[in-house]
């Protein structure tokens, strides 16, 4: 059975993975240096770059494996095997030494994930997991994303069990109040029996602010993927999802 969608018709690419043609093409070969052409067992019934296009289409829209699979003319079971194939070698790459000049801003965002076992419940109301987020303040280039901790823990406390704290090490970072105590530049906050800031320290958190817009730009930009505001996935599911989705919107980008 033929599929619905493939990556031979350019229309379906920028729709279902947020690239251009071009920079779907540069994805596409990062995967194949990789290892995503390599075949154990049953060989692939899809080309690379339909699979590629598979496994965006489903972060991207969030239907089921079952509801995917029929539009890119495969089996479920086959649908699984690409996505667990494919997922780990979409992820961005581990964070390089920063230049001189770098910043980074971190902050949390909370998952929704239906893996109990991984989540708590949060302050969205929902059974969610704490996802720490790293970028470049000039770039606004993701560089890396912690490990998934469940959405009660505290983000001060999340910053150094997610890993996150180890990219960070080497350049200025910046957070929000929530992080007091991690060594990261926070915003000034009124000290017990403090009334007011001083004006030195108002315009200090305007800047802070300013600065802290660009992660929350980049975060509504991640959350496009329908996948982080309600994940099926188990285990390192969400994880490799965040990781490949933080590649996509890199691309994007450059």
């Amino acid at each position: 059975m033929d599929g619905v969608i493939s990556a031979n018709d350019p229309k379906w690419i920028e729709p279902f993975s947020g690239l251009t043609e071009m920079q779907f093409a540069r994805l596409v070969a990062l995967v194949r240096r990789r290892g995503g052409d390599v075949q154990r067992g049953r060989p692939w019934r899809l080309p690379l770059e339909d699979r590629v296009l598979m496994v965006a289409t489903y972060w991207r829209t969030n239907l089921t494996l079952r509801q995917v699979a029929p539009l890119f003319g495969i089996s479920k079971s086959a649908a699984d095997r690409i996505l667990d194939h494919l997922a780990p070698l979409l992820a961005i790459s581990p964070a390089r030494r920063p230049r001189k000049d770098t910043v980074y801003i971190v902050d949390s965002t909370l998952v929704a994930t239906r893996d109990r076992s991984i989540t708590a419940l949060s302050r969205n109301h929902r059974y969610s997991t704490n996802l720490q987020v790293d970028i470049d303040a000039n770039s606004r280039l993701v560089v890396a994303i912690g490990l998934p901790l469940p959405g009660s823990r505290n983000d001060c406390q999340a910053f150094t069990e997610s890993g996150v704290n180890q990219a960070c090490q080497g350049a200025p970072a910046t957070a929000d109040g929530c992080h007091q105590g991690s060594g990261l530049l926070v915003l000034h906050l009124r000290r017990h029996g403090q009334t007011h800031l001083s004006p030195e320290q108002e315009t200090q958190n305007t800047v802070h602010r300013r600065t802290r817009a660009r992660l929350q730009h980049t975060l509504s930009r991640l959350r496009n993927w329908k996948i982080l505001r309600d994940c099926r996935g188990r285990g390192n599911g969400v994880h490799q999802a965040m990781l490949a989705i933080a590649r996509l919107h890199n691309l994007a980008l450059n």
